[in-house]
């Protein structure tokens, strides 16, 4: 895998490509997490397939590889957030309304996904690195820049918030 990194460094199209794709399903993962939809999902993989592939001669430990396009990943994500902050957005109580009945698995991913989104940034995107993308919680330290124990610590603090309202605040847990 290394060796996949520096070719990809020196230039190498089809190491990057080879690279990108090990962990194309992994960028997709975490983005539709943030931003709730197939189409951005894909907007953001592509975007971070395009701003990993200009600058990965700027990676400086290719062991890191994974970290540093996850690290791409959340920024592209976020700046689509930012960006689509403008438009009008249903909350998410009134999408039954509209829908009508709906099937007891899809009301569960969307509690959880609705959970989710009570938690803050920081610890939205501990939790979509550790637990939709699979990644250890020092790898998580490490793509988002920050030290161990503060992961740690927003982890737990994360889960703590998501029991609490699971087990019922009279909307979730009933």
């Amino acid at each position: 895998m290394l060796d996949l990194v520096k070719k990809a460094q020196k230039g190498n199209d089809k190491a990057f490509l080879t690279l990108f794709q090990e962990y194309e399903q992994d960028i997709y993962r975490m983005a539709f997490v943030y931003v709730k939809n197939q189409s951005d999902a894909l907007d953001v993989v592509q975007e971070t397939a395009y701003r990993s592939f200009k600058s990965i001669k700027n990676l400086k430990e290719p062991k890191y590889f994974k970290t540093w396009l996850i690290r791409i990943a959340i920024s592209c994500a976020i700046d689509l957030l930012r960006k689509q902050k403008n438009l009008v957005q249903l909350k998410p109580g009134f999408e039954e309304f509209i829908s009508g009945d709906v099937n007891e698995d899809i009301d569960l991913k969307m509690t959880v996904r609705d959970l989710i989104e009570h938690l803050n940034e920081d610890e939205k995107s501990v939790i979509i690195l550790r637990f939709f993308v699979g990644l250890t919680i020092k790898e998580v330290s490490e793509a988002l820049d920050i030290p161990l124990g503060t992961a740690k610590t927003v982890l737990y603090r994360a889960l703590n918030k998501l029991r609490k309202d699971l087990k019922g605040d009279g909307v979730y847990g009933q």
